[in-house]
C-alpha cells in the first residue's frame, strides 16, 4: 500500500521521508535514491531541495502525482520508467514501453566502440556506425555525440522503438547524422559500415520468467528474448557481417557465460579476408560485458 496523502506531509522533505520509508518496507535495494530521483524528476527540483526542503510546500496536485508514482514504484516499476527518462553516459534518454531501459553496464559498449573508432584508419567525417536493435538510441546517439563528424544508421524491427530513437536524436541535436531503418539486423542496409554495435536480445526464452520483476514486466520481450539458447541474434549478426566492408569492426554486449561463444561466432564470420583481432571487455562490476572483433584486410 502507498502511504496515505496525509503520510506524505505538506513539504518536500516529509514526502521524501515517507516515500523512502515505503520503499524500504518494500525491500527495494535503494529506497532513498528511488525517493529522491522520483521527487527530483516529478517536481523538477535539485537534489538539495529534496533532502533539505523542510520549508518547501507541496501543492495538492503535486501530492496526487507523487502518490501515483509511489503506487507504480511499489508495483516494481523502475524509477526510470515512471519518469520516462534514463541517464546514460552523461545524457538523458526518453524511454517508453517500446524500448529497453538502458543499464549502466551497457556503457561498456560505448567505451569499446570508441576504442575501435580510435584504431580505424578512416577520416573522421567518413566514419559510419551501425547499431543493430537501436531501441532508444542510447548507444548509437552517444557515439555520435562523442564522434561529432561520424554518421550512424540504426536498425530495429519495432516501429515504436524507431520512433523513440528519432525523438531522442532530435532532442540531442543529432537527427541530421542519423538514418533509421525498420529491418532485421542489417537486411537492406547499404554502404560502407566501419563499426557495428549492438545490445541484442540475449536471454534464453526459457529463462525470461526468472528475470527480476522490474525487467520481466516492464522491458519489451522483443528486446530480451534471444531464442532457445539466447544466441539467435548473434548468429544473425555473424551471418550479416560476412558481407560487410573488409575492415569492419564489431562491438556487442553479451550476457553471462556467452562471451567465448559469441567471440567464436564473430571471428569465424570475419576470418578468411585478413587478420582478425578480438577482445573481451569487463563492466564496472568485473563481469565480461562486451566482445569486440576487428578485421584487418
Amino acid at each position: 500500500m502507498a502511504p496515505a496523502l496525509s503520510d506524505l506531509g505538506g513539504t518536500v522533505q516529509t514526502a521524501y521521508r515517507a516515500m523512502a520509508r515505503a520503499f524500504a518496507q518494500a525491500k527495494f535495494e535503494t529506497p532513498q535514491s528511488d525517493a529522491r530521483f522520483l521527487l527530483q524528476g516529478l517536481l523538477q527540483r535539485p537534489a538539495a531541495d529534496i533532502v533539505l526542503g523542510e520549508e518547501i510546500p507541496l501543492t495538492a496536485d503535486e501530492i496526487i502525482r507523487l502518490q501515483a508514482a509511489v503506487r507504480r514504484r511499489l508495483a516494481s516499476e523502475p524509477v526510470s520508467r515512471i519518469l520516462g527518462l534514463r541517464s546514460f553516459y552523461g545524457r538523458d534518454f526518453i524511454i517508453t514501453p517500446d524500448v529497453l531501459d538502458p543499464r549502466p553496464d551497457t556503457e561498456t559498449v560505448i567505451d569499446a566502440a570508441l576504442e575501435l573508432a580510435r584504431s580505424i584508419d578512416v577520416p573522421a567525417d567518413q566514419l559510419r556506425i551501425a547499431d543493430i536493435g537501436v531501441g532508444s538510441g542510447a548507444i548509437l546517439l552517444t557515439l555520435l555525440a562523442k564522434l561529432p563528424q561520424a554518421r550512424g544508421v540504426g536498425t530495429d524491427v519495432s516501429p515504436g522503438a524507431l520512433a523513440v530513437a528519432r525523438r531522442n536524436a532530435e532532442r540531442l541535436g543529432l537527427a541530421d547524422r542519423l538514418e533509421l531503418v525498420e529491418t532485421d539486423v542489417l537486411d537492406g542496409v547499404g554502404g560502407v559500415l566501419h563499426i557495428v554495435v549492438s545490445n541484442p536480445p540475449y536471454i534464453a526464452s526459457g529463462d525470461i520468467q526468472m528475470l527480476s520483476e522490474d525487467v520481466r514486466r516492464y522491458d519489451p520481450r522483443l528486446a530480451l528474448d534471444g531464442g532457445p539458447d539466447g544466441l539467435a541474434t548473434y548468429r544473425k549478426i555473424s551471418s550479416n557481417i560476412k558481407k560487410l566492408y573488409p575492415d569492419t569492426a564489431v562491438a556487442v554486449e553479451v550476457g553471462a557465460g556467452q562471451a567465448e561463444t559469441v567471440k567464436g561466432l564473430l571471428v569465424s564470420a570475419l576470418e578468411g579476408r585478413g587478420k582478425v583481432e578480438s577482445r573481451l571487455w569487463k563492466d564496472f562490476g568485473g563481469h565480461i560485458r562486451c566482445v569486440t572483433v576487428k578485421r584487418h584486410s
